[in-house]
């Protein structure tokens, strides 16, 4: 914490907004339709943080105009009821009902701010859809989560194929510049100011550096979008040790300042343990194969959502695992699909196959001989794959390396599970964050990564971006009210 009377004060604003992703331009455009005045820092040289390199999903459902439009029939209490087991156990259950009854306006709100969503449906369980379709499937077919609700899909996606987190966030840096919202790069938060140095007092702004040069900025409201903290080793060791390691999500600059810059003003954190991880393989792969852990037994449906079996097979199963195929499943999948992933092992019997992967021989053995039994009765009896999924594997065999527990991954290279925190400050439905003790902290408001949002020890891709401009949506407009009507 710092004293406004440590340094000049250069600059003064109604809202001042700590990072340019998704939550943060969200916020700003809120708070400046609010009629504040926003002032945005971000301390890369260009703004759109790791949303940006994203896939683009924002997950939105209830029966958005974009559902409608390709005869998705959906509803809210089926949104909620797949988000809370999805993202579960302990996953926040009243940010998803927030979340969910908001979701169709949301979703207008984005489209009246410059996103698009073809209206095209990407029909196969991926990580990210090739084409500028508008809407995917995220798992919602797969059980147990297909006996929960009635399944819709409910990815929606800007008009790019693979990582379209570049054209969601063109769109809306240009809202932002239409609305005449100041934007600043390669400006580093260091610290956030009380007035007179008062623990008690509301946050009044930042103290702040470029290139050397301290600067001090004075707001009426704060608000910290600065992301996670998988950037952050020690932060990692202290908080989330099972991340040590591994790859990362991220632009690099997932640093965990803001989070701790709120820390030192007593802002409380809640779930920092959480993580997500997910295997680099290309998901065809495995949706039609089997996916095993280092006893050769499959663990999981594969047809569930990416995310949700690199989450199982990393923190749950022993490792290595492998996805085996046959020579039907590779070539049934489009190069554009298939990600250059060649398998590392092929062999005529299962038994070679288990030696060459260092996998029980027994074990893969009888995996393969119960998973072809159930697919020629076109059941999945152990994990409930759905049948259109299910194919007897015939010789050869291949298998596919994910990186999990292997010395190599995709093609011989070095490759690992890669992930990124979900932890946070504690931040209630307004986005406002909290205190030890539970009560808001004046002028301090939060979204995104930096927080805690929606998620439990699950995670659906999409939950992220929506979380965080949802929520950086109510963080802009409560921040305003603070800052210019009170």
């Amino acid at each position: 914490m710092a004293s406004s009377s440590d340094t000049t004060t250069t600059e003064s604003t109604d809202v001042l907004v700590l990072g340019s992703g998704i939550a943060g331009i969200c916020a700003a455009i809120e708070a400046a339709e609010a009629g504040a005045k926003v002032i945005v820092l971000e301390g890369a040289s260009g703004p759109g943080g790791a949303s940006a390199q994203s896939g683009g999903e924002i997950y939105l459902g209830g029966g958005t105009s974009t559902q409608q439009a390709v005869g998705m029939d959906d509803s809210t209490e089926a949104m909620k009821a797949f988000l809370t087991a999805a993202l579960g156990p302990n996953a926040d259950e009243e940010k998803i009902e927030a979340y969910c009854d908001g979701a169709i306006e949301h979703h207008d709100w984005l489209l009246a701010h410059g996103l698009e969503f073809r209206h095209e449906v990407w029909d196969e369980p991926t990580w990210m859809p090739s084409t500028e379709v508008g809407l995917m499937w995220m798992g919602e077919r797969a059980k147990p989560f297909s006996d929960l609700a009635r399944p819709a899909a409910r990815g929606h996606r800007p008009p790019q194929g693979m990582f379209a987190g570049e054209t969601l966030m063109a769109r809306l840096l240009a809202t932002a510049e239409k609305a005449g919202i100041d934007i600043r790069t390669e400006i580093k938060t260091r610290t956030l100011v009380r007035e007179s140095g008062d623990p008690a007092a509301p946050v009044c702004g930042v103290i702040a550096t470029h290139f050397g040069e301290q600067l001090e900025f004075r707001a009426g409201a704060v608000i910290i979008a600065t992301g996670g903290f998988v950037d952050n080793e020690r932060m990692l060791e202290q908080w989330a040790p099972q991340q040590v390691g591994k790859g990362k999500v991220t632009d690099g600059h997932s640093d965990g300042s803001g989070i701790e810059m709120a820390m030192r003003v007593g802002a409380a954190v809640r779930r920092m343990h959480q993580t997500e991880t997910a295997l680099p393989v290309a998901a065809p792969l495995v949706t039609n194969g089997l996916l095993v852990d280092g006893g050769g037994r499959r663990f999981i449906n594969e047809d569930r959502y990416p995310g949700l079996y690199s989450h199982a097979a990393v923190h749950h199963r022993p490792a290595p695992t492998w996805i085996i195929v046959d020579e039907d499943i590779v070539d049934a999948v489009p190069e554009t699909e298939l990600w250059g992933m060649r398998p590392t092992h092929v062999a005529e019997t299962i038994e070679e196959l288990a030696r060459d992967c260092g996998l029980p021989e027994r074990g893969l053995a009888d995996t393969l001989a119960e998973y072809n039994a159930d697919a020629e009765a076109g059941e999945d009896r152990a994990f409930g794959k759905e049948s259109r999924f299910l194919k007897p594997l015939t010789s050869p065999y291949g298998a596919y390396p994910t990186g999990n527990g292997m010395r190599k991954g995709l093609m011989g290279s070095e490759s690992m599970p890669q992930g990124f925190t979900l932890g946070g400050l504690h931040t209630d439905l307004d986005s406002r964050v909290l205190d030890l003790a539970g009560e808001p902290i004046a002028g301090l408001y939060a979204a995104g990564r930096a927080t805690h949002g929606l998620h439990g020890e699950g995670y659906i891709s999409g939950t992220s971006l929506g979380d965080g401009s949802f929520f950086g949506r109510r963080a802009g407009r409560n921040a305003a009210k603070e800052s210019v009507h009170e």
